[in-house]
């Protein structure tokens, strides 16, 4: 099914929110060393700590020695993708200024969007995620137990508004994790068209694994076999920052895990070109309202009751 006769295809995508020059630069050579091409999300800017959400240890490519690097991985074949201007919560002229900023400081042109942890300026968040009737009004009762978070990137009137600018400046954005390891089995299970949300990039699901801990639970030799039997594809949504360099080593266990991979001649490409991919495979249609409420009912319940 893959190129070059490949038999599955792997890959990661990075949420940067973590990552610094500490800890980011041993964990991505052993990615690049044992041959795979994964993808990375950045933040343009710093803000000042008062301004800083909860998900803000990361460092940003305001720091010269951490965008020289991240340039570096771009040209080693990783992927750079956009995580929302910053750690904070940015208003659209921010936002329009990051995306330029991305433009001259990158090869070729950042085309994947991930929505950042609390953000407001978040594209179909909270709540807005989900489209159908049951569920958004479940998600709306939740938000309102949860402290009423809003996000407003979606919202005309707002001054944070920048939907507009993602539809036609993206190929790409993620839509929904799930913490199951083959996106062949994650429903729509392919790439997709929300002409509800934005109607001209795909959006796409990922698998879920927040840190190292939850990484190595869901990427073992075990199910890293299973995908290899099924021909399927996995796109794992992870914090590289987040435990998978500690105490001055790469973790062994996601060492191994790397290393096995390797082994087995998978598709081992970032993100936009696996989807590329799927794109020329398999279309992308819009969903109709069956597949959103089975998405989106799914995604409730492994929410829910998965470990």
């Amino acid at each position: 099914m893959f190129p070059d006769g490949a038999e599955f295809a792997f890959t990661i995508l990075d949420d940067t929110d973590d990552t610094t020059l500490e800890n980011g630069p041993p964990v991505y050579e052993v990615l690049r060393d044992y041959g795979l091409r994964t993808t990375k999300t950045v933040w343009t800017y710093d803000v000042p700590p008062e301004q800083r959400g909860i998900f803000h240890a990361g460092q940003t490519l305001a720091l010269p020695a951490y965008l020289e690097w991240v340039q570096k991985l771009e040209r080693d074949g990783f992927e750079i993708a956009f995580h929302n201007a910053s750690m904070a919560t940015s208003d659209r002229s921010t936002t329009v200024s990051a995306l330029g900023d991305l433009e001259r400081h990158f090869l070729h042109p950042v085309r994947l969007h991930c929505n950042h942890g609390q953000n407001r300026e978040n594209l179909f968040w909270g709540a807005a995620r989900y489209q159908s009737a049951p569920i958004h009004l479940l998600a709306r009762l939740r938000n309102r137990e949860c402290g009423n978070r809003y996000y407003e990137g979606e919202i005309p009137s707002s001054q944070l508004y920048w939907a507009d600018i993602a539809n036609d400046r993206f190929s790409f954005i993620r839509s929904m994790a799930f913490r199951r390891l083959n996106g062949a089995d994650i429903w729509p299970k392919r790439p997709f068209k929300d002409p509800g949300k934005l109607d001209k990039p795909a959006f796409f699901n990922t698998a879920d694994a927040p840190d190292c801990r939850a990484f190595n639970r869901l990427v073992n030799k075990s199910s890293v076999d299973a995908l290899r039997r099924a021909g399927g594809w996995a796109i794992v949504s992870t914090h590289l920052g987040k435990g998978f360099f500690k105490d001055g080593q790469v973790d062994q266990d996601f060492r191994r895990t790397i290393e096995y991979l390797s082994r087995l001649g998978g598709w081992f490409v970032p993100t936009s070109q696996l989807l590329d991919f799927l794109v020329e495979q398999q279309g992308c249609e819009a969903l109709g309202a069956w597949e959103r409420l089975k998405m989106e009912s799914f995604h409730v319940v492994d929410r829910l009751f998965k470990t």
